[in-house]
């Protein structure tokens, strides 16, 4: 089994779910804060530099559902000074295994990666934010109602 370096948005539902499924698959998962994590560019491209620049971002950040930022067309050096700028928009989560890095939860390439050694998937989009596709305060598009709602949100 992998020992895995999980950078995340802690609270955030939908990481923690990925974080159960893999240590369900037997794997040990050591998580560290996305946000906090002292990035730089070149630390940051060692995960992103082989994907589009549109795939490096969180699809549910409110700077990209409010269609501020549109990184299909943004430059690679304007996108990676946002990200540095803004760690939340990164998308995530972050993993690594050795030498090894990959972006977002895609359940079947993580199986094809370091297995999941057939753990039953959640049902729906194991990368998609758990509060729906508006999104959820901090981690989506839109502000909590009332206090209350905010309470019980668990994403901050």
């Amino acid at each position: 089994m992998a020992t895995i370096t999980f950078y995340e948005k802690p609270g955030c539902k939908g990481n923690l779910r990925q974080k159960t499924l893999l240590a369900a698959a037997g794997h040990t998962v050591q998580a560290k804060n996305l946000k906090t994590e002292p990035w730089t560019a070149e630390r940051l491209l060692q995960f992103l530099a082989k994907l589009p620049v549109a795939r490096w971002f969180n699809p549910s950040a409110p700077a990209i559902k409010a269609g501020q930022i549109v990184p299909e067309n943004i430059s690679h050096e304007h996108a990676l000074q946002l990200l540095l700028e803004n760690p939340l928009m990164i998308r995530r989560p972050l993993m690594e295994v050795g030498d090894e890095r990959m972006v977002g939860f895609d359940a079947a390439a993580v199986d094809a990666w370091i297995g999941l050694n057939g753990v039953e998937l959640p049902a729906g989009n194991i990368e998609a934010c758990v509060h729906g596709p508006d999104g959820h305060g901090s981690c989506g598009s839109h502000d909590h109602d009332d206090e209350a709602e905010h309470a019980a949100c668990g994403s901050h």
